[in-house]
């Protein structure tokens, strides 16, 4: 793999002789770590690279992107410059806009858009943010903050008890806080095919979220849905690589 340097896109996985690149999204509030479990449960001849935004880990010293667009632009643009071969690109809860966001915008340019996309715990962007997707807010405290972090697994413990860390972490959901509050629905659709993956007892997926993603790609379509909450349960999570039929198998446009 050639293009950007390996602090914008973070291999976790190679196997020789690989036939595609599976490309996750870094968490909103977090980054590349939330991915590292899946390095042990990849499909074969598939590699793992995480795509990591500015302004964390090796892009530590960069700004944070000021609003949506410039932090779709700058993903896009990571995945023209780099020589990925053929790849499949994931992104989860936010990031899944984010995802959706980036693959329509490469939809046009057929040596760099993804072979598919998949999408994780998160609702058609059509419907705009709801209230539970707008927590946590700029307004909320900084010890608010850090709950929704631990909830959500993104501030693991050494984190949570080193003060400088602590304020690091701070900083970086407070910026992507802001660059949420900016996304705006124009319209896109993708011509990939597109799976969708919802958690049952997910309590910010809309009843209608399957039939909403399914008008929003031209490609073949399905939706599953898994056991456990937002982020599933810790067993399918770390597994749900295997359970992507674009690296398993052909997608189909069935649910299941």
């Amino acid at each position: 793999m050639s293009g950007p340097r390996d602090t914008t896109l973070v291999p976790l996985h190679r196997t020789p002789h690989a036939r595609r690149t599976l490309v996750g999204l870094s968490f909103f509030g977090g980054g590349t770590a939330a991915y590292q479990p899946w390095a042990a449960h990849m499909p074969a001849e598939t590699d793992l690279v995480v795509v990591c935004y500015p302004g964390r880990e090796g892009r530590f010293a960069e700004d944070f992107a000021r609003d949506w667009d410039e932090l779709a632009t700058d993903v896009a643009r990571s995945l023209r410059e780099a020589d990925l071969g053929p790849y499949v690109l994931f992104g989860h809860s936010m990031s899944g806009w984010m995802a959706f966001d980036v693959a329509a915008r490469l939809d046009g340019d057929e040596t760099r858009r993804p072979q598919a996309l998949v999408l994780s715990s998160c609702n058609a962007p059509d419907r705009g943010l709801t209230d539970s997707e707008l927590l946590p807010t700029p307004q909320d405290p900084d010890e608010r903050l850090l709950e929704w972090l631990e909830t959500h697994g993104l501030l693991p413990r050494h984190v949570r008890e080193h003060p400088g860390l602590t304020e690091v972490a701070l900083e970086l959901i407070r910026a992507d806080v802001d660059v949420r509050n900016t996304f705006v629905y124009g319209g896109a659709e993708v011509s990939v095919p597109l799976q969708v993956f919802f958690g049952a007892d997910d309590p910010l997926i809309s009843t209608d979220a399957a039939d909403r993603w399914s008008a929003l790609t031209r490609g073949a379509y399905r939706y599953d849905v898994l056991g456990g909450g937002h982020f599933y349960t810790p067993e399918i999570w770390q597994s749900l690589p295997s359970r992507i039929a674009s690296t398993t198998s052909a997608p189909t446009s069935s649910a299941s």
